[in-house]
């Protein structure tokens, strides 16, 4: 049974950046006492008490998915409806008036609908609006006789977006009809940026669903950088992830290998971050605070395990979510991860026989509250590239990893 991280509310002190890396000690067993969820005799649950874990194995294609109709796109032809009162779902919430008409009646004009609402003939609960004004879950909305384009007959995915669904399917390690969590192989890029033609954000395009919604991206992990990446299926869900980042209630843990040993070998990296930008490349330098473009960044690491004096696995928490933090912090306290094409400097240093120079990062776990009550929490296996390593280097991914240990803050 894994053990819990322990929550550590440090009294307010004058930062030191001087001292980078700290020693984080192990929770004591005998001062935390039994957990409500634990087994008589056991260790307490790794996380919060009694957990509504939202797991899910690999999911399978569903006969329908390949079948999914494109999004309906209008014709001239005009079908009157009757006059409606429908209520604002929790997905709808906080969205705008005129939004909220495209995503119910996806035929309708923009002209149509500004001007429904500019004649008051749409009301919410009972009261004329405008179409900027922001909807509030269980509210009425009253909505007049409308014009509809007739939408053309549904039309099969084509062979191109059928194999890009698959592809998806695959990556998956945990889906429902709020929330994905997709395994992203090295490789491939979260988001389109120059010369770059295919990522997960296009290829979420064959997930549209009947009202031409499309999955977001909640977060984003970079391109050589494998594992767990986070997918709102709807509006709802997206607010709420992002929220949950935002307030720092997603616990992520990455997995690398380092050359050396890391002194002391479980610690607290703390700098300011800026990002330094040439012609051909972006990177992320060490700042001082007051830096135009500083922003502070926190990283907890621990050492899993060695393999002799020359590589380690570490195991990585970050506090903030700067751009490449993880990387520049390793790379600051002198073991930049392995084969990492900008942050990795060591002069004469080669790579042992055997292992693939590709950035040995990964995504390995996030825990974070479901939208509707619970936890979601997925776990990335190694790539296929580190895995090799671990296997040449005798290193045990079963080991108990020491970063559950770190502070939360």
């Amino acid at each position: 049974m894994s053990r819990r991280i322990k929550r550590m509310n440090p009294k307010p002190r004058e930062r030191d950046e001087r001292k980078e890396a700290r020693p984080f000690k192990a929770r004591s067993a005998k001062k935390a006492g039994p957990r409500p969820g634990a087994k008589p005799g056991g260790k307490p649950p790794r996380f919060a008490a009694e957990p509504v874990e939202r797991r899910a194995p690999k999911a399978e294609l569903k006969r329908s998915e390949l079948e999914r109709p494109a999004p309906e796109k209008p014709v001239e032809a005009l079908l009157p409806t009757k006059v409606q009162t429908v209520k604002v779902t929790a997905d709808e919430n906080n969205m705008r008036v005129d939004r909220f008409l495209e995503a119910r009646f996806p035929g309708l004009s923009f002209s149509h609908i500004q001007r429904v609402v500019r004649k008051g003939e749409l009301r919410v609960d009972g009261k004329r609006v405008d179409s900027k004004d922001r909807l509030e879950e269980g509210q009425s909305v009253r909505i007049p006789p409308l014009k509809l384009d007739t939408p053309k007959a549904a039309s099969p995915l084509s062979e191109a977006a059928q194999k890009t669904l698959a592809t998806l399917k695959e990556m998956t390690l945990y889906e429902d009809d709020d929330v994905l969590v997709l395994n992203k192989p090295f490789g491939l890029a979260v988001q389109g940026g120059s010369g770059t033609t295919r990522h997960i954000d296009q290829m979420l395009e064959v997930m549209r669903d009947s009202k031409g919604q499309k999955p977001r991206l909640v977060h984003r992990i970079d391109k050589d950088t494998s594992g767990c990446l986070l997918i709102a299926k709807t509006r709802f869900a997206a607010s709420h992830l992002t929220g949950a980042f935002r307030s720092r209630s997603a616990r992520k843990t990455y997995w690398a290998l380092v050359p050396g040993l890391p002194k002391p070998k479980q610690g607290r990296i703390s700098t300011f971050l800026a990002k330094e930008e040439s012609e051909d490349d972006t990177i992320m330098r060490i700042a001082q605070h007051g830096d135009e473009g500083a922003s502070h960044a926190v990283t907890y690491y621990a050492v899993v395990e060695t393999a002799g004096n020359k590589l380690t696995w570490v195991s990585l928490k970050p506090v903030t979510g700067r751009t490449h933090q993880l990387r520049a912090h390793m790379e600051h306290i002198g073991h930049p991860i392995v084969g990492d094409p900008k942050y990795f400097n060591i002069e004469n240093w080669k790579l042992p026989g055997g292992l693939q120079n590709r950035l040995h990062l990964l995504a390995r776990r996030i825990v974070i509250p479901h939208p509707r009550g619970g936890v979601i929490d997925a776990t990335a296996p190694l790539p296929q590239h580190m895995q090799q390593s671990w296997n040449l280097l005798g290193l045990d991914a079963s080991r108990f990893d020491p970063i559950e240990n770190a502070p939360e803050e």
